[in-house]
């Protein structure tokens, strides 16, 4: 999996997005090679997925968030529906899910008016048959994956 050091890149990647390789074997004290080394080896097995810049949607003034389950015609299946919310630029995550709905998405808006156009958008989808809404409040924990990537290190050293 990942140990101490890897832990410790990613924390210092999650905190500075933007330190080079060099800065970053300066910080944790070990060799450049050793740095790329690891974040290689750490992309190519997936557990870093990008680098790209966190983009806060309310800076966008899209400041109302919601969670929309969407109850979708099993027909026509997953894909061709995540296909069509892929078109809609305010549905910002989809999932498939268990329970009474289908799929889960995260979708941002304007307004409460803009989030009606937004969910009037979802419910025109061909397969989609039902939605319903919640709207965020507040977001106390907002998606974090730092606690997890120190506790998977922290029960590598314990093996």
């Amino acid at each position: 999996m990942i140990d101490a050091l890897d832990a410790q890149l990613i924390e210092l990647l999650m905190n500075e997005p933007r330190v080079g390789v060099l800065e970053a074997s300066r910080r944790l004290g070990v060799a450049r090679g050793t740095v790329q080394a690891r974040l290689d080896r750490m992309h190519a097995r997936g557990v870093i997925t990008g680098y790209g810049p966190d983009v806060d949607p309310a800076a966008l003034d899209h400041s109302v968030m919601a969670f929309i389950t969407l109850e979708i015609r099993q027909a026509s299946g997953h894909d061709p529906v995540a296909e069509r919310l892929a078109v809609i630029a305010e549905v910002l995550e989809a999932h498939t899910i268990t329970g009474a709905g289908d799929v889960l998405c995260r979708v941002v808006a304007r307004s409460n008016a803009d989030l009606q156009r937004v969910i009037d958008a979802i419910v025109e989808l061909e397969g989609v048959v039902r939605t319903s809404t919640v709207i965020v409040l507040d977001t106390p924990l907002p998606h974090r994956t730092l606690p997890l990537v120190q506790s998977v290190a922290k029960a590598s050293q314990i093996m």
